[in-house]
């Protein structure tokens, strides 16, 4: 595995050291890249997403066990590293795509969701904390052969994901999350366990998708219900009615545990999962009208 003077070595041969622009804090501590593998369950064969591979610490680590990894790197400074030094040493196992993980705010780098197919894969990486968000969601709701997601992450992003209905982070994230899996938490890291330190503290957090979902099992209604839910939760400060009118103009037909009187931030997330599809008939009986 690279030690911390390994992953200064390598900058150097990329030509530039962090850049902060990217989100670049090289996680560099072996128990913890350890941990996060471990409570991944990934096994020699499996196939692994990873996002910001940066020097490669994760990246080799998964590779000595025999994982199958399909990494996305936006520095290309770094992607020529990795192309002379894991690509050369592991042609087989490791597939190197130079770019942003994500085509548009809601779907997968191109190239990336073409190398993966229809296989089954999970996400494993030291993700970048403006990226984390977005390729999660997008992952969750667009891609049901991620079987489940396995990263480090700003501490208070990973707690949006967990946050209990009521609460001030419960929102869209946590909701959808919550709907089509189980949140975990694996470990709070310092900022002392990255090169350069971050400003914030990080968590290690697991996703694992659930084999019978909250939010039901058609991939082409969990995008729609991701947008509807967080359009209801942009006016959460006031009754559902309020942002249903927008919606779904004159629609009047509410799940039996959902009143109209409620805040979004008080309903569970199989609540507002029942509500979501009851405006989604209702606006499609409008449409068709």
């Amino acid at each position: 595995m690279q030690s911390l003077s390994d992953i200064k070595d390598l900058l150097s041969m990329a030509g530039h050291g962090p850049k902060k622009a990217l989100g670049q804090n090289f996680l560099f501590d072996h128990n913890l890249i350890n941990k996060l593998i471990d409570a991944s369950g990934v096994r020699a064969g499996d196939l692994v997403l990873e996002v910001g591979p940066g020097t490669g610490a994760l990246t080799v680590a998964m590779l000595e066990r025999g994982a199958r990894v399909i990494a996305v790197e936006l520095d290309s400074g770094l992607a020529g590293v990795l192309q002379g030094t894991l690509c050369a040493q592991y042609p087989q196992q490791m597939t190197l795509i130079e770019g942003d993980c994500l085509a548009t705010k809601r779907s997968l780098n191109v190239q990336a969701a073409a190398a993966i197919g229809d296989q089954p894969f999970r996400l494993i990486a030291n993700l970048p904390y403006h990226a984390a968000t977005p390729l999660m969601i997008a992952l969750m709701t667009r891609h049901p052969s991620c079987s489940g997601m396995f990263v480090t992450i700003q501490r208070e992003v990973s707690q949006r994901f967990a946050a209990p209905v009521g609460g001030k982070i419960y929102g869209t994230v946590g909701v959808i999350a919550q709907s089509l899996g189980r949140v975990e938490h694996i470990a709070t890291l310092p900022p002392t366990c990255f090169w350069p330190r971050p400003e914030v503290t990080s968590a290690m957090m697991g996703w694992h998708r659930d084999e019978h979902p909250i939010a039901g099992s058609d991939p082409d209604w969990w995008g729609v219900y991701a947008d509807l839910t967080q359009a209801l939760f942009m006016s959460r400060r006031k009754k559902i009615s309020f942002a249903i009118k927008k919606l779904a103009p004159g629609f009047d037909g509410y799940p039996d545990s959902v009143s109209a009187d409620a805040r979004v931030d008080e309903l569970s997330p199989a609540q507002i999962e029942a509500l979501c599809r009851s405006v989604q008939m209702a606006r499609d009986s409008s449409a068709t009208r």
